[in-house]
């Protein structure tokens, strides 16, 4: 087996009394985009800290290459940071910020620090723009120059830092593209940093989940979208109905008071359980047609797909997503299939989610086995 480029066993980082990373376990392989997504104050930037030297972790330890790193300082570690806010200098011209860092080691010559700063810029697409003032550069450009400066110096990692926050919409998504087509070209691996589901989704091949210190769930856009191992998870990627019930055995669950054929088995027979079924995975048909019967209450049309809230006779919500329009009042049915339904348990205790939690790495160990 690879060694991976990036270990972390067990790190523990307190600041006083308050305990920001518990017992944090990743590793992340040479060559992938990877991506740290929760939201404010979960610690996603305190590991990117820890990785890069930019703080030490309170207990545990790093990895670089199977070489134990903790005592390394920041200036001599394979990575390189790119900010939030960028830190250009605006004094210096995009060349000059892209340059900086080759100077600063005073060990390549001029011709060198020209032809790396040019292929770096070239990297970028912004060749072109090694004499424009920072002042001159669109936002999207000034990220450029960041990531720039930053893979001039080669680093076999680059940590991104909620880079793209400060962007607007349509710009944010075009840079989603180009941030993942440079990390194929280059072949380094990627950590990202974000609060944004759908950044995540998009350019991640594979995506930790953090809430309140912990890894909850790590897999491929796909398995957390898919198969989320909590409410946590299932509410914070994507949108989601999320519903009480009951699993009568396998591949049988129960709620609204109706039973339904699902693809989920290994629970304890009649387990209370959380059902989620996503917005897209309800289909609008008439009401002696479904499988449930709701009354829509308003919808929104979205672009490519309105969002539609129902309501059916207990009151619970139903968020739907349908290419069609509904009409505010309209009794409809809701039809799905058996893979839609995702059924996770219900108020676990800690012990619980920990051995679902182990069982679950079994799991994706035993997937990405040749």
């Amino acid at each position: 087996m690879t060694e991976p480029i990036i270990r972390l066993t067990n790190v523990f980082k307190r600041y006083d009394d308050t305990e920001i990373l518990k017992g944090i376990d990743i590793e992340l392989e040479q060559g992938k985009f990877y991506t740290l997504l929760g939201p404010s104050g979960c610690g996603k930037t305190t590991i990117l800290r820890i990785i890069a030297g930019f703080t030490s972790a309170t207990s545990g330890d790093v990895y670089f290459d199977g070489q134990r790193i903790n005592d390394l300082p920041a200036n001599q570690r394979k990575v390189n940071t790119v900010f939030q806010d960028y830190a250009l200098f605006p004094h210096m011209n995009v060349h000059d910020n892209v340059a900086f860092g080759l100077r600063l080691q005073k060990k390549f010559s001029k011709a060198d620090i020209n032809q790396r700063v040019h292929e770096a810029l070239t990297s970028v697409r912004l060749a072109d723009y090694a004499d424009r003032e920072i002042s001159e550069l669109s936002g999207g450009q000034q990220q450029r120059v960041a990531i720039a400066r930053a893979i001039v110096l080669k680093p076999r990692m680059l940590l991104l830092d909620e880079p793209l926050s400060a962007l607007d919409a349509k710009l944010r998504r075009d840079m989603q593209y180009e941030l993942r087509d440079l990390q194929q070209r280059l072949g380094i691996t990627f950590l990202f940093v974000t609060h944004d589901q759908e950044e995540a989704l998009a350019m991640s091949d594979e995506i930790f989940v953090m809430n309140a210190g912990h890894v909850l769930q790590s897999g491929t856009p796909v398995d957390i979208y898919d198969e989320p191992i909590n409410h946590f998870v299932a509410d914070f990627i994507g949108e989601s109905n999320i519903l009480t019930g009951t699993m009568i055995k396998d591949h049988e669950v129960e709620f609204v008071g109706k039973r339904f054929e699902c693809a989920d088995a290994g629970m304890r027979p009649n387990e209370s359980v959380e059902v989620v079924l996503r917005p897209e995975d309800l289909d609008i048909t008439t009401p002696e047609n479904g499988k449930l019967t709701v009354t829509i209450e308003s919808q929104l049309f979205r672009g490519d797909y309105h969002e539609i809230v129902a309501y059916d006779s207990d009151h619970n919500e139903w968020l739907i997503h349908s290419t069609n329009p509904a009409t505010a009042g309209q009794q409809v049915g809701l039809t799905f299939e058996p893979y839609d339904i995702h059924v996770m348990r219900l108020h676990e205790t800690e012990a619980d989610f920990d051995a679902r939690l182990e069982r679950y790495d079994d799991e994706q160990a035993e997937v990405k086995r040749p």
